[in-house]
């Protein structure tokens, strides 16, 4: 979908290694798009691993025109995965989210309510550290240890002033995510990081909200390989 109508709200979802965890994301945003008619388009990225990710997703789709895979050609990282999906994405307001939906997606409609009621907003985005969010079920202390202490060195490096980049639930503006993803080139998980500086930078208003988070313990993120590359990518976007 090139262009769309004006309120309209597009989702994307990256997928890389998801077969198990793919079709009921799939189903669940077609369930919420059966109460919600300004959901017209959902892109799910997916990277090749050498499973059925791609297969599960058009299987649990089941025909729905409103469910659009995209298959790339080489694994490149989460971001890059986003970063395709955001430019692509043709709704009026374009969310990002995790393929295991460790926000619920009944999220989606106070998040777009939010952004219709404040207009001068570009994004929105999730913070599992706002006095109101509820954490059903948390990760391990290590990791998140590692999550604060990741956004510690954002704020402390002057990207972001946000309390939780890395919360996998995003909304944004067309215009937003456009300048703000095609200026992105970090395909790794500090993607997120530099979409909120880059925004910074453009001066576009991001208000965080609370969420539920309901965490799955199965993750891509290898925490040594991925935690040093991310905390590169942060002096990289600092010192680029």
């Amino acid at each position: 979908m090139a262009e769309s109508d004006p309120g309209s709200v597009s989702i994307v979802i990256p997928a890389y290694a998801e077969e198990h965890r793919i079709g009921r994301a799939v189903a669940e945003v077609c369930a919420l798009a059966r109460g919600f008619p300004r959901l017209r388009e959902v892109l799910v990225m997916v990277e090749p691993s050498g499973d059925r990710t791609a297969a599960v997703a058009r299987e649990a789709a089941d025909g729905d025109p409103l469910v659009v895979v995209h298959e790339g050609a080489a694994h490149r990282g989460k971001g890059f995965a986003v970063r395709e999906g955001m430019v692509q994405a043709g709704g009026d307001i374009i969310f990002f989210m995790d393929a295991d939906l460790s926000v619920p997606l009944s999220h989606v409609k106070p998040f777009v309510a939010h952004l219709d009621a404040h207009p001068a907003t570009g994004v929105v985005i999730g913070c599992r550290r706002h006095a109101e969010s509820r954490i059903t079920r948390r990760q391990h202390p290590l990791r998140e240890q590692a999550g604060r202490m990741f956004n510690h060195a954002v704020r402390v490096l002057g990207l972001s002033p946000s309390k939780d980049t890395q919360c996998g639930f995003k909304a944004f503006r067309r215009p937003a995510a456009r300048e703000i993803f095609s200026r992105a080139r970090i395909d790794g998980f500090a993607f997120d990081a530099e979409a909120l500086h880059l925004a910074g930078c453009l001066g576009v208003r991001v208000d965080e909200l609370p969420v539920e988070w309901i965490n799955d313990d199965e993750t891509k993120f290898r925490a040594w390989q991925d935690g040093w590359r991310s905390f590169f990518d942060l002096l990289w976007m600092r010192f680029r």
